[in-house]
């Protein structure tokens, strides 16, 4: 699915904190010697992150049209590696990770197969790190105006409907999550703020990279996004949109 659009994601998704960063690296027992492993790396937008900081990465990405854009967006970090494949089916060598971490795809791993592999690809004391962004839409000033236009899809329940909770503790209970996944503890939960101000072509062509968006209907979907653009020509044609990045991490014990 989001091969289909890997262009569109690569330009319209936004990257994330280097406070965030900050924290998964203050957190995890990396050396830069071992490599670390990304699981869904996507078009690299956290790649490049971790890579500017000197870590070696072994990026997996299942999408061969992502893939190929991780490449040439980490042409320069010579530390990069890029796999195409899922978590589920990558066969990992002998050599364990200080550190796992996944950008906006920690939740599309099979929970049956996720912290089984986590921890057999980890060293002892290895960390787990997965973060998200969300857009805060109780902090939204025309999150009213941007409701009236979702009646077109009211079906739609993903991150970007300005009905969804924008709670991070409303996204699951990484807590509990970890407690119940064996050879894991140290839960630990961080959200940063931030915000970005989106032309209207910005904000839609962002809409049309969110699965919810991508899978419907080609009329209802245009009809959704012209309503957006309308909304947003009445206020400038511009959107602030408040952003919040949540961090799960969790350490092999």
């Amino acid at each position: 699915m989001f091969g289909e659009v890997a262009e569109l994601y690569d330009r319209a998704r936004p990257s994330y904190p280097a406070a965030m960063v900050d924290t998964v690296l203050e957190f995890a027992p990396v050396d830069r010697s071992r490599e670390v492993l990304e699981v869904g790396a996507g078009t690299g937008k956290a790649t490049v992150l971790f890579a500017e900081r000197g870590l070696r990465v072994l990026a997996l990405e299942p999408s061969a049209e992502m893939a190929a854009v991780v490449r040439r967006n980490c042409e320069r970090y010579p530390c990069v590696r890029v796999i195409s494949s899922d978590f589920e089916h990558w066969q990992a060598d002998d050599a364990r990770v200080p550190l796992i971490y996944s950008a906006q795809a920690w939740h599309w791993v099979s929970p049956e197969a996720r912290y089984v592999r986590a921890r057999a690809a980890l060293i002892d004391g290895g960390a787990l790190a997965a973060f998200w962004n969300r857009p805060d839409w109780l902090r939204c000033t025309l999150r009213d105006e941007l409701l009236d236009a979702y009646r077109l899809a009211p079906d739609l329940d993903g991150p970007m409907n300005p009905a969804t909770s924008t709670h991070p503790e409303g996204w699951g209970d990484w807590e509990s999550e970890i407690a119940a996944a064996p050879g894991f503890d140290g839960a630990e939960v961080h959200a940063y703020r931030w915000q970005r101000v989106y032309s209207t072509a910005e904000y839609v062509t962002l809409l049309r990279t969110h699965s919810d968006h991508l899978l419907l209907a080609d009329d209802r979907r245009e009809a959704l996004l012209a309503a957006i653009a309308d909304t947003l020509a009445r206020h400038g044609a511009k959107l602030p949109l408040p952003y919040v990045t949540r961090l799960c991490l969790a350490r092999k014990s």
